[in-house]
């Protein structure tokens, strides 16, 4: 396919300006990301509600290989829906994720118990999870595409930085919820319904979301029929940008690793070091609100200084701050250690990957920038993010050293600097003016 200036591919959003256009599809994002980011946060009380055990860590690891189980359909939810934007558009890829995501979490909060319907609970909660990773696995890859595709070169850092910091805001709101909870309802309350109550907040917002991605402008232009036999070479394509993509690869598994490490501090919080569940609530909170501020200074640094540096000294900070962190919180579990120590590492850690995310999209054609980009976030999602909590509550398990989420960080860590210094510098203030 022939090669187009941006202005010639996409419907200009004159009717919501660029900032509307944005907002409306990354509240779609962030309201998805919060449903799936609150299944970590309330992990304890699901597993007593549909995983019953002989002891608490039976139930909580049934609990959290469930929440795995969504990462299991991220591939093919990206490799499909990620193509069906490529394709036919981004607005309507964007629109089915987000009706599957919403009828995911519909059942999910309205599952019986194990001792109302027995086996049939976890059977539901699973396939439901599933549903809900093949949405969010589809998710990613065309909302980030449009972001980059509605803005302006010169600010496409700042727009894309919307995506992580979508996924923040979601997470800050779950992090809020589980704290007014925990606050307002007593244990037992907490584990018969409170944890229900969160995932309806969210169910609640879902019309709205739908209404303001209904009026989101296209940006992938009307294709002929020999355009669309064109498309059909995708694979072929991709091929050409394979050192590339293997770098994302590496990258997004140090991303997601920190991400889901990092939900799992509330119940690290809780159980390994025996801080009070509000006091684990809050820092999610403080976290995933400085990882928002993150996330947009990354953007803005970005543009104005080139995506390279951005992504390799906020990370290099980050690999050599973990360790002591750690350290110190748990010699010092106390909410100064907790919530300064985890915020830092938040705000420095969210830093760089806006700029990998508008990198890494600008480094691909327009015609199979959804499907690469869906389809290698969700594997490294599915490989990596899905596990971590399992692996960190293994490592906890076996070492009984409560060090052990840090030592893994490190490794996450030190993978995603090498790939880092290795991505082309891809920002126009760098290399020119380029069309997409």
């Amino acid at each position: 396919m022939r090669s187009r200036h941006l202005s010639e591919d996409i419907e200009k959003p004159k009717r919501i300006g660029v900032a509307g256009a944005a907002f409306a599809a990354t509240i779609g994002n962030m309201l998805e990301f919060y449903d799936f980011i609150t299944y970590s946060f309330f992990a304890i009380q699901i597993g007593h509600t549909f995983f019953p055990a002989q002891n608490e860590y039976g139930s909580l690891m049934l609990s959290l290989a469930t929440f795995g189980a969504g990462f299991v359909t991220r591939p093919i939810g990206g490799i499909v829906l990620g193509m069906f934007s490529d394709r036919v558009g981004r607005r309507p890829a964007m629109l089915l994720s987000f009706a599957l995501m919403g009828s995911a979490i519909l059942i999910l909060a309205l599952t019986p118990s194990y001792a109302t319907i027995g086996l049939a609970a976890p059977i539901i909660v699973i396939v439901a999870r599933m549903v809900q990773g093949f949405a969010l696995g589809g998710e990613v890859g065309p909302t980030t595409a449009y972001l980059i595709e509605i803005a302006s070169p010169e600010r496409r850092a700042l727009v894309v930085s919307w995506q992580p910091t979508s996924q923040g805001i979601a997470a800050t709101a779950g992090a809020l919820v589980g704290v007014i909870l925990s606050r307002t309802l007593a244990p037992e309350a907490l584990d018969a319904y409170g944890w229900r109550m969160a995932f309806l907040f969210g169910a609640a917002c879902l019309p709205f979301g739908l209404w303001m991605r209904r009026r989101l402008p296209e940006t992938i232009p009307r294709r002929d029929d020999a355009a669309l036999v064109e498309s059909s070479s995708h694979l072929a394509l991709a091929r050409r940008h394979i050192r590339v993509i293997g770098l994302a690869v590496m990258i997004l598994a140090s991303g997601t690793i920190a991400t889901y490490v990092t939900q799992y501090m509330t119940t690290y919080a809780q159980n390994t070091l025996h801080v009070p569940s509000p006091l684990a609530f809050a820092v999610s909170l403080v976290g995933n609100g400085l990882s928002i501020a993150g996330a947009l200074l990354g953007g803005w640094l970005a543009d104005r200084f080139g995506r390279k540096p951005v992504l390799i000294w906020p990370q290099l900070l980050t690999l050599l701050a973990t360790y002591p962190t750690f350290l110190w919180i748990v010699h010092a579990p106390a909410a100064m250690s907790l919530l300064l120590g985890f915020g830092v590492l938040s705000l420095i850690g969210s830093v760089p990957f806006t700029a990998f995310y508008a990198t890494f999209t600008e480094a691909l054609p327009q015609s199979i920038r959804g499907g690469v980009f869906a389809t290698v976030y969700a594997v490294a999602i599915a490989s990596f993010g899905g596990t971590a909590q399992l692996v960190v509550t293994w490592l906890l398990h076996v070492s009984g050293n409560p060090l052990a989420p840090a030592w893994y960080l490190l490794l996450a860590a030190a993978v995603g600097l090498v790939a880092m210094s290795l991505m082309p510098e891809t920002a126009p203030v760098k290399v020119g003016r380029e069309s997409l």
